[in-house]
């Protein structure tokens, strides 16, 4: 496994998380790599939520979350995060890292496409509920 996504639980509606995606440095660097969160809740397809460029100067959000998901990344300790806040019960779902975008993220239809990314975490369960 190149990515490790961690930091999922169970948290109340307007409660907040933080997610990691970190890299074994030995397999894969991170920082060479533009970087994504997606989710897929039971039910329904994989979802594009945030990405940031390799250097962190660029970042892209879903309107879904925009406002309330913040995507940021250190590159000297080789993880990307997801702070999560005002989480809703619709914000339930298994979520991933992927990095490493075949095509620039910089079109929509590209950043927003699982398929473009060569790396994959295995996910973490977040659960907004009362």
């Amino acid at each position: 496994v190149q990515l490790q996504a961690s930091g999922g639980g169970l948290v109340q509606p307007g409660g907040s998380l933080k997610l990691s995606c970190a890299a074994s440095a030995r397999t894969l660097t991170l920082s060479n790599y533009d970087t994504a969160w997606f989710r897929q809740a039971p039910g329904k397809e994989r979802e594009f939520v945030t990405v940031i460029s390799k250097t962190g100067g660029t970042t892209f959000t879903a309107n879904s979350v925009k406002g309330r998901f913040t995507i940021s990344r250190n590159n000297a300790m080789n993880t990307v995060y997801l702070q999560m806040n005002s989480l809703k019960p619709e914000d339930t779902a298994v979520y991933y890292c992927a990095a490493d975008p075949k095509r620039s993220i910089l079109a929509k239809r590209n950043r927003e496409d699982g398929g473009v990314y060569e790396y994959w975490g295995q996910g973490t369960q977040v659960t907004v509920s009362s």
